[in-house]
């Protein structure tokens, strides 16, 4: 079976079949903030997805993370550092990428086990 959440015309925020949760890119809900901002944004709608889910951070096998500036780098992941779980850091990935609008800094994608 095929769970699908917030199903839109364009998308569906979270997927879910046989154990594995596959989360569309998440961004900033406040695009105006800086990229510290916008992470922790992020990391915390991918907690309520996860939630929802009946699953959570601990349980993430790979994170995509597409940033706008190199430079901002080592404070996307300070913000990532504090929040993954310890013992448990997934897969990752980060690339640098020119998002959907502008004033998005950060997107970032994860598939986790429920």
């Amino acid at each position: 079976m095929v769970q699908r959440f917030d199903v839109g015309p364009r998308l569906s925020e979270m997927t879910v079949h046989n154990g594995t949760v596959y989360l569309a890119g998440q961004v900033a809900t406040d695009a105006t903030k800086d990229i510290t901002r916008q992470t922790q944004q992020v990391l915390d709608q991918i907690d309520a997805l996860l939630a929802r889910a009946g699953t959570d951070k601990s349980k993430i096998l790979m994170a995509q993370i597409y940033i706008t500036d190199l430079a901002e780098f080592p404070a996307l992941n300070e913000v990532w550092e504090r929040w993954v779980s310890p013992g448990n850091a997934p897969c990752r990935a980060t690339v640098q990428a020119q998002l959907a609008k502008p004033e998005w800094k950060v997107e970032i994608v994860v598939t986790a086990a429920v």
